[in-house]
C-alpha cells in the first residue's frame, strides 16, 4: 500500500485537516466486452481514458446498462478490463485490490451483529484488537452513529444502516472509494442529508472518490468533476462522452443558478428533454457549451 500523503489543495480538500490516504487512479484506453448468450461478445466500455487526482471526487453518470458499475468494479480490482489497463498510485490494479474499498446502494449489513462489529469487518487485517476498537469509535463518532453503536440493523434507519456502510468502507483505510449508487435506495429527504454527512466524511478523510450516481444534483451537488458515460453513433461500447468541471467550492448552493444550468447541459447530455423550448422558456447561455 502507498504511504499515506496530504490531500491536494484545492475544492476536493477544502476543510481537511489532518493527512489521510490518497492516491491517484489513471484509467488507459479500458475496455471490457462480455460473452453474449449467441456466443459472441457484447462490448459495454471502450477506450476510456480517465485520470483521478488524489483526494478528487468525480462523479460518474450516464444511462442504465453503459457500465459504470463495471468500470468501478475493474478499479477495485473485482473485474478485470478487456483491454487497457488501470493504476492506482502508479501500480496497477491486483484482483481485489487492498487499495480499495467499495459502497454500494444497499448497506449489506450481517443481520445478527451490532453496528459497531459491522463496522469492524472494514478492518484491515491484522488490526490489533486495540486499534481497532478505537477506529471503529472514532468512524461512528464520525458519521454520527456512536450512540448506536450496539444496535443491530433492524433496529435503525435505512439512512443510519446505509452510514454504517459508509463507516465500515472508510474503516479499510481506503486510497480510493468507489461508491455505487449509495444512496439510490433512500428517500428524498435522507438522500440530502447523506450528501452532506458525505462531504463532512470526505473533509476528514479526504480519500480519492469515485461515485456512481444516477443523479445529476447529487453530481453537481458532491463531484469535481462529472464524467459522461455514453455511446458513440453506432461504436460499440460506451466511452466517455464529456467530462465537465464542476464551478465553485463546496458544500455547493443546491439553489445556484449557475448549477441549474450546468444541470440543464447534463440532462441534455443524458438524452433528457428539459420541455423549456416547448413552454417558451428561454434557454440561459452563462456556462459555455461543451467542450468548458
Amino acid at each position: 500500500m502507498a504511504t499515506a500523503r496530504t490531500a491536494p489543495a484545492g475544492p476536493a480538500s477544502a476543510g481537511a485537516a489532518t493527512a489521510a490516504p490518497a492516491a491517484p487512479v489513471a484509467l488507459r484506453g479500458v475496455g471490457r466486452a462480455f460473452t453474449a448468450p449467441d456466443g459472441g461478445t457484447r462490448d459495454v466500455l471502450r477506450g476510456v481514458d480517465l485520470d483521478v487526482a488524489a483526494g478528487e471526487i468525480v462523479a460518474i453518470l450516464g444511462p442504465s446498462g453503459c457500465g459504470k458499475s463495471t468500470l468501478l468494479r475493474i478499479v477495485a480490482g473485482l473485474d478485470h478490463p478487456t483491454s487497457g489497463e488501470v493504476a492506482i498510485d502508479e501500480a496497477p490494479v491486483r484482483p481485489y485490490d487492498v487499495r480499495c474499498a467499495v459502497g454500494f446502494q444497499e448497506p449489506r449489513l450481517l443481520p445478527w451483529r451490532s453496528i459497531e462489529k459491522n463496522v469492524a469487518l472494514g478492518l484491515p487485517r491484522g488490526t490489533a484488537r486495540r486499534d481497532g476498537r478505537a477506529q471503529v469509535a472514532r468512524l461512528l463518532e464520525l458519521v454520527g452513529l456512536a450512540e448506536f453503536a450496539g444496535h443491530r440493523p433492524h433496529e435503525v434507519s435505512g439512512g443510519m444502516a446505509q452510514r454504517a456502510s459508509l463507516a465500515r468502507a472508510l474503516a479499510r483505510n481506503p486510497e480510493v472509494l468507489l461508491l455505487d449508487e449509495p444512496f439510490g435506495a433512500l428517500d428524498a429527504l435522507t438522500r440530502l442529508k447523506m450528501q452532506d454527512l458525505l462531504l463532512d466524511v470526505h473533509a476528514a478523510e479526504p480519500t480519492t472518490v469515485l461515485l456512481v450516481t444516477h443523479d445529476v444534483d447529487e453530481a453537481l451537488q458532491l463531484a469535481d468533476r462529472i464524467v459522461l458515460l455514453g455511446t458513440d453513433g453506432d461504436e460499440p461500447g460506451a466511452g466517455i462522452r464529456q467530462t465537465v468541471v464542476v464551478p465553485g467550492h463546496r458544500p455547493r448552493d443546491r439553489g445556484s443558478a449557475e448549477l441549474a444550468e450546468l444541470r440543464g447541459r447534463l440532462l441534455d447530455g443524458l438524452g433528457i428533454d428539459r420541455h423549456g423550448a416547448a413552454r417558451g422558456i428561454q434557454a440561459t447561455t452563462t456556462i459555455p457549451h461543451y467542450p468548458y
